[in-house]
């Protein structure tokens, strides 16, 4: 006789399809090396549909690859990608006609114009004529630049310029606009406008916004992150959810001798903290009370004490045990052919 029960590890794989068929993008244990170097250690993560999805890190933590890998740009050494249902590696051209990418690397042509810029980027994809001329004009509009049209690109401020870049990757109405650091070298006001457009993007038109980005202040401003450290995926979830698993308040001391007093109040209290730098720092709930109870017992051998709610920086020490920015470590960059 048979029977119509499924297992529970059968349940959790539909699950996981159903999810994955929701995902405009999938990472499925994507590994690459540069010879001993491993820049990308078994990453995997999915992207929904109309999210903007953040790929927070800092240099050297693999960010550069997998953008790389999933604009078609580098094969990875195993593992696999999909974008909208299309492999990178071994459907190159479907998966460009559906994505949208800004680089880092300025690649508008400032000696000519906006609309020239664009116009040139819709004959790669296959534009002409009035449908070419309806779009640029509709792409101007959008990013506030139709008095520019006819403007040299090299006259244009940073955050301009930035804007025809992203007018130049929609320029074929693409379902995922992949952008790497676009923020790098804009004044803050810049900053603003283009997340303001990235919001209004997804929301209005449903296109899946992956970025990659080093700042906590652009981080918080995703839908979902995916935290990188040499390599590894340390964090997953909405920066919510990351920084409610810390568990409590963040506590610091500034100490002149701060592995003695770490050493100390573990003894003393019998919590764990790290150390880093002349800072000692521990997690806590109520942690002004806690504060005050060290301050009590050490005062003579603590200089300063910060108490705070959890930040994304937090959520990066919490998981790899060191500061965002004292990795000492350069990303492999890819082989020169």
């Amino acid at each position: 006789m048979s029977s119509s029960t499924t297992s529970p590890t059968g349940l959790a794989e539909a699950e996981n399809k159903d999810e994955a068929s929701h995902n405009s993008i999938e990472v499925q244990a994507l590994r690459h090396q540069y010879g001993e170097r491993v820049a990308l250690d078994e990453v995997s993560f999915g992207v929904r549909s109309a999210e903007i999805f953040g790929l927070l890190g800092p240099n050297g933590s693999g960010k550069t690859t997998l953008f790389r890998i999933l604009t078609t740009l580098m094969v990875p050494t195993s593992g696999q990608a999909r974008i909208v249902g299309f492999d990178p590696v071994k459907q190159p051209n479907e998966v460009r006609r559906r994505i949208g990418v800004v680089a880092q690397a300025q690649s508008v042509d400032v000696k000519l114009t906006a609309a020239e810029n664009l116009m040139h980027q819709g004959h790669l994809y296959g534009l002409s004529g009035t449908p070419l001329k309806r779009r640029i004009a509709e792409m101007l509009e959008r990013v506030r630049l139709s008095d520019r049209a006819n403007d040299l690109v090299e006259t244009f401020s940073g955050g301009m310029q930035r804007r025809v870049e992203l007018a130049k990757g929609l320029i074929h109405r693409p379902s995922v606009l992949l952008l790497d650091e676009p923020t790098t070298g804009l004044d803050p006001g810049a900053r603003r406008d283009l997340w303001l457009y990235l919001d209004k993007l997804r929301e209005q038109e449903g296109v899946t916004v992956l970025v990659t980005t080093h700042l906590m202040e652009e981080a918080e401003r995703c839908d979902r992150l995916a935290i990188l450290s040499h390599g590894k995926l340390v964090g997953l979830g909405t920066p919510a959810e990351l920084k409610s698993r810390i568990g409590g308040d963040v506590i610091q001391f500034e100490a002149e001798h701060a592995e003695t007093l770490a050493t100390r109040i573990r003894q003393r209290f019998g919590v764990e903290c790290s150390v880093n730098d002349n800072l000692v720092r521990l997690e806590r709930s109520h942690g002004h009370r806690f504060a005050a109870d060290v301050m009590e017992a050490f005062a003579g051998e603590i200089r300063a004490v910060n108490v705070s709610r959890p930040t994304l920086e937090d959520v990066f020490i919490n998981r790899t045990g060191h500061r965002f920015w004292t990795e000492g470590r350069v990303e492999a960059e890819e082989p020169r052919r």
